[in-house]
């Protein structure tokens, strides 16, 4: 009869062969070998002194305790005088040198005779321990019983005064329970990215976006749907941060910033034609598709000559161009379309010289039959439909603060990207060209000094893109996630899961690199299957022993005939995919509000996973006083509105 039984998951991993002596093992054993010589020589020494009473003249000076090397030294000076106690004396220490010897050599026997479960034999991962998650940068790393002890006395000594353990800093992926039961948050402070899995309601919102911008004291970018981080968080980041806070919703009139996509065109440099071209790309591929149709690409060059066209024109009139200004210029009903096209091959751009890329723009709809440059110029109009509704359209048709700001002025921002439920989708263009031109002008440059990157940036920007893949397929951040730590950004991705980061439709496909580089990766209790078993995958393989017991003889029998018990290795995924679906969610009341902390899993590249626990920021009551800061009533600006008139008059 056999019975079978699982150890459950082994998390210390050894090296060496089942049934065989350990490197460790060896090196106690030879260790035990040493001491049985030290052994028979101690007590031949001492049976030689017992024999001559403990004579002074044997040379003793600690009582009645030699060293075990004097009868070496006392059988090379008396060994014609004393031939028999010598003698004597060198059998009392070999046969306990002998017995010592033996029993090692027994013990080395049976150890190699036992079989021995090899612990890292189909995989070696283990749950994290606190060592680990110190090494991993999560956690500040706790001194050793001595330096603790060395660090107090020189503290009384020189009359110093400490408060305390070192604090975290960074932002937020989580938290862990300690074998006590205390409660740790961790912290990420590296440069390096962190992407989160969290489907909706699991509380990532409570548990890592507000308790990070309450407490990252850099600038951020913030996607706030609803305006509910807003609302929490802006008035502690203005206030006790002391950074500017920035409330950009372009579709509505509530005192919020204004942003012109064209003022950050660096018009009359030698980027210009590059600034135009990735404005006007997000602007006909809405969806980061890519442009496969005819009418999408002429419609790109179409765009680029007239954009160009209005800059400078604007500039010449001392006006602002704006994309509502281009619909407008493409829309006017009181014109003839072909007066545009004439005007922008004749317009003297600059020098006195008509620009290479408007007049090739204006010269190929000339060129163009009826029919085609009719449909080319309705393509490019029905990307710019957005902009005629009015409140975007004032907007978005001043700047009230460039890109640059954000991370180059004397105090940091904060820029609340809010776009309300019901307005997400048809502002997603528009959110699509911000977030690509700070990631585009932020990311320009690097500067060195003595063989080392220096920063040139005055403000560390954390970029908390929540629900990030609604915003479409953004090349820009998939291609600059590998370099943008270089230049001070740090980004925080969420999504739902990983079927909405890899969909080829709406996502970035089966190949995407933003999972390569982000450094750290945290998860609440999935939803889907496909998420599961990549965190399981994540997670790693772990070897457990399985015993086996046969047992053979009759039952009724006063005792068993035989019972044989062998060990056997099996692989065994550290966290299963049905474990994975099965973790503890957070608990919520009958209103659907959380009342206590789930589980989540975190992983560090580099180190074992972390098996922690979801952190809620209004049981903390340090975050609950700081989300109590009132919300500023208006927002803050970097440049001050001047009426358009006076710029006319100008």
């Amino acid at each position: 009869m056999n019975h079978q039984a699982s150890a459950g998951p082994i998390h210390s991993g050894s090296h060496g062969h089942a049934s065989r002596v350990t490197v460790r093992q060896r090196r106690a054993f030879s260790a035990l070998a040493g001491v049985s010589v030290l052994a028979g020589l101690q007590s031949a020494s001492q049976y030689f002194a017992h024999l001559f009473d403990y004579q002074p003249a044997l040379g003793n000076q600690l009582g009645h305790l030699y060293a075990p090397w004097s009868i070496l030294q006392w059988s090379f000076q008396w060994s014609d005088q004393y031939p028999d106690a010598l003698m004597r004396a060198g059998s009392v220490g070999l046969v306990v040198s002998a017995a010592g010897l033996l029993s090692v050599a027994v013990a080395k026997a049976v150890a190699g005779n036992t079989a021995k479960a090899h612990l890292s034999l189909h995989g070696s991962a283990r749950w994290a321990m606190q060592s680990d998650i110190e090494i991993a940068g999560l956690l500040p790393r706790s001194a050793g019983v001595l330096q603790t002890l060395f660090t107090g006395l020189s503290d009384v000594i020189l009359g110093r005064q400490r408060k305390g353990r070192a604090q975290p800093a960074g932002v937020y992926v989580g938290g862990w329970q300690d074998p006590s039961g205390r409660f740790h948050y961790l912290r990420h402070n590296g440069p390096e990215h962190v992407l989160t899995y969290a489907p909706t309601r699991s509380g990532k919102g409570v548990g890592l976006v507000i308790p990070t911008l309450l407490s990252w004291p850099h600038s951020a970018v913030i996607t706030d749907l609803k305006g509910e981080l807003w609302a929490l968080t802006a008035g502690w980041r203005q206030q006790h941060a002391k950074t500017k806070v920035l409330r950009f919703e372009p579709a509505a009139n509530n005192g919020g910033v204004c942003w012109n996509p064209l003022e950050e065109i660096r018009l009359g440099t030698e980027h210009e034609v590059g600034d135009v071209q990735n404005l006007v790309t997000l602007i006909v591929d809405p969806d980061g598709k890519g442009m496969n149709s005819h009418w999408q690409k002429t419609a790109f060059a179409l765009l680029n000559g007239v954009i160009l066209h209005a800059l400078y024109k604007a500039r010449n009139d001392a006006e602002q161009a704006s994309l509502p200004s281009v619909d407008a210029m493409l829309s006017n009903p009181d014109r003839d379309i072909g007066e545009l096209w004439m005007e922008m091959v004749t317009y003297e751009h600059t020098d006195g010289q008509n620009h290479r890329v408007v007049g090739s723009a204006a010269r190929d709809m000339l060129d163009r039959p009826d029919e085609e440059a009719g449909s080319v110029l309705s393509t490019a109009k029905s990307y710019l439909s957005l902009y005629r509704d009015p409140v975007v359209a004032q907007n978005i048709s001043r700047c009230d603060f460039k890109v640059r700001d954000l991370m180059h002025r004397n105090v940091a921002a904060s820029l609340y990207i809010v776009t309300q439920p019901n307005d997400k989708a048809r502002l997603r263009p528009l959110v699509r060209i911000l977030v690509n031109m700070i990631v585009r002008l932020l990311a320009d440059r690097m500067e060195f000094k003595d063989g080392k990157s220096v920063a040139h940036y005055k403000h560390r920007l954390l970029m908390m893109l929540d629900e990030f893949p609604s915003l479409g397929k953004l090349e820009i951040l998939q291609e600059s996630l590998a370099f943008l730590a270089g230049y001070g950004i740090k980004c925080y991705l969420i999504c739902q899961d990983i079927n909405q980061l890899k969909s080829r439709e709406a996502g970035y496909g089966p190949d995407e690199s933003i999972t390569s580089n982000c450094h750290v990766q945290n998860a609440f209790p999935p939803n889907r299957i496909e998420t599961a078993e990549h965190l399981s995958r994540l997670t790693g393989q772990t070897t457990i022993v399985k015993e086996q017991i046969t047992v053979s003889g009759k039952r009724t029998a006063g005792l068993l005939g035989q019972v044989s018990r062998s060990l056997q290795e099996v692989q065994r995924p550290l966290l299963t995919p049905d474990e994975c679906l099965r973790m503890q969610g957070p608990r919520k009341n009958s209103d659907g509000e959380i009342e206590q902390a789930g589980d989540m899993v975190i992983y560090v590249a580099g180190y074992p996973a972390i098996y922690g626990k979801q952190a809620l920021y209004f049981k903390d009551p340090v975050f609950a006083a700081r989300a109590a800061v009132p919300t500023p009533m208006t927002s803050d600006r970097f440049i001050e509105p001047v009426q358009v008139e006076h710029i006319i008059r100008l």
